[in-house]
């Protein structure tokens, strides 16, 4: 069964760049040289839970994942998003430029993406496609280099495509 609907796909590889889809999109040109707004990283506990090794992470922060069991990264430098993915990825995209990252998981489907729960048209991209979707505590707390709490204001989920994320993901709750 495909993640998505043929039109859904056709959207997808507009930003995975498959299908003739016309120029890659970017949303980084240089490496990162301060943190910002975006940098909230995944907590460990979510990492041993799934009890993975990720090919790659494909959002990773400037010196690299400080949890993610990955053999491979992509910073803001080495550009995710235009990049190509292969095997089991872990994506943790910036909140603040959603679209084009989750629309290129979804194409991929292959791996596990922790996401803000929200109200448009990506998150309906992933709800209408097969991802298991578990969500996650209303307590969560993310990794926040800066010092601060590390809390946010909305709900996140963990999204999975493939028989080994969706079987991970059921270490971390029930799965949608």
């Amino acid at each position: 069964m495909s993640p998505t609907s043929s039109n859904d796909q056709r959207a997808c590889a507009a930003v995975a760049g498959g299908l003739g889809a016309g120029p890659q999109l970017t949303l980084f040109n240089d490496s990162q040289e301060e943190l910002t707004s975006d940098d909230y990283y995944t907590p460990k506990w979510i990492f041993d839970a799934l009890d993975l090794t990720f090919d790659i992470d494909v959002a990773s922060p400037p010196n690299g994942p400080p949890f993610t069991p990955c053999n491979k990264y992509f910073t803001k430098e080495t550009n995710g998003l235009v990049s190509e993915w292969s095997g089991l990825v872990f994506m943790n995209p910036p909140f603040s430029q959603m679209t084009p990252w989750v629309e290129k998981f979804i194409y991929h489907a292959n791996g596990i993406a922790l996401l803000p729960m929200s109200k448009s048209r990506w998150f309906n991209l992933l709800w209408e496609s097969n991802a298991a979707i578990v969500l996650l505590p209303s307590t969560l707390k993310f990794h926040d280099p800066k010092g601060g709490k590390g809390s946010i204001f909305i709900g996140t989920i963990l999204a999975g495509f493939g028989e080994q994320s969706i079987k991970a993901l059921a270490n971390i709750g029930r799965i949608r």
